[in-house]
């Protein structure tokens, strides 16, 4: 049984493949999305704890727009972006987030996402 959900988020089916083996490893559900508006459909069908998202997707919405919309539903979720281009100095993530610049180690995603989700300490027999 799963404790924790992540939603992986970037157009690039490689990428995505190689998270979600990662993020099973490590005992996560792993959902997937390969643009924001897909991330969107899922959040309205699941229960999500986590989110790994790339900024630069293509379609009229980016990573950061999908942290936003995360942030104004008021729920409280881990998030990890990454993206090749700088966070940039005006620009702030919630306080249960972390961002990664590319190119990152897989196993830095995992650490991460160690880091921001709030770990079960007992699960439901």
């Amino acid at each position: 049984m799963y404790s924790r959900t992540v939603l992986v988020v970037d157009d690039e089916p490689l990428i995505r493949m190689l998270l979600m083996e990662a993020l099973e490893d490590e005992g996560f559900h792993v959902l997937e999305a390969s643009n924001v508006l897909e991330a969107v459909v899922v959040f309205g069908t699941h229960d999500i704890d986590a989110l790994v998202t790339d900024v630069d997707m293509p379609g009229p919405l980016n990573g950061f727009d999908l942290v936003d919309l995360v942030a104004k539903q008021g729920r409280r979720i881990a998030i990890v972006v990454t993206s090749g281009r700088h966070l940039g100095g005006d620009r702030v993530l919630p306080s249960s987030s972390k961002f990664l610049p590319k190119p990152y180690l897989i196993s830095e995603v995992v650490e991460a996402l160690a880091e921001v989700v709030p770990i079960e300490t007992s699960l439901a027999s």
